[in-house]
């Protein structure tokens, strides 16, 4: 069974940072595509930021410049770094993966289940 899990979440004041973090572990043959979504209140859930295996990124326009996505393919963790964070930056943070499972060889999507960020004064 594969799972993700998130860290690193919590309550921050406007401009400040925080680095979240999400290890995929189980039976685990590869793993593509890493990446981060976010959900704030009463809104649908929307990309942050995506690195494939390779390292490229891809960012959504409200975070560039101010998030950095990173991974380490040693310990299949992906992190998100948030850097001069905003109140609509409010959300639960979702990380995701696609993932070849060891026992079935199946490509799948692969959810954690979510770590809160609040930015308030």
């Amino acid at each position: 069974q594969v799972q993700l899990v998130e860290s690193g979440g919590g309550l921050v004041q406007p401009g400040g940072s925080l680095r979240l973090s999400c290890a995929a572990s189980g039976s685990i043959f590869s793993i593509n595509t890493m990446g981060w979504y976010r959900q704030a209140p009463g809104k649908e859930r929307e990309l942050v930021a995506t690195i494939t295996s390779g390292g490229y990124t891809n960012y959504a326009a409200s975070v560039k410049g101010r998030f950095t996505i990173s991974r380490d393919n040693a310990k299949n963790t992906v992190y998100l770094q948030i850097n001069s964070l905003k109140p609509e930056d409010t959300a639960i943070y979702y990380c995701n993966a696609l993932i070849t499972a060891a026992t079935t060889r199946y490509l799948m999507n692969y959810w954690g289940k979510g770590t809160l960020v609040t930015v308030s004064s």
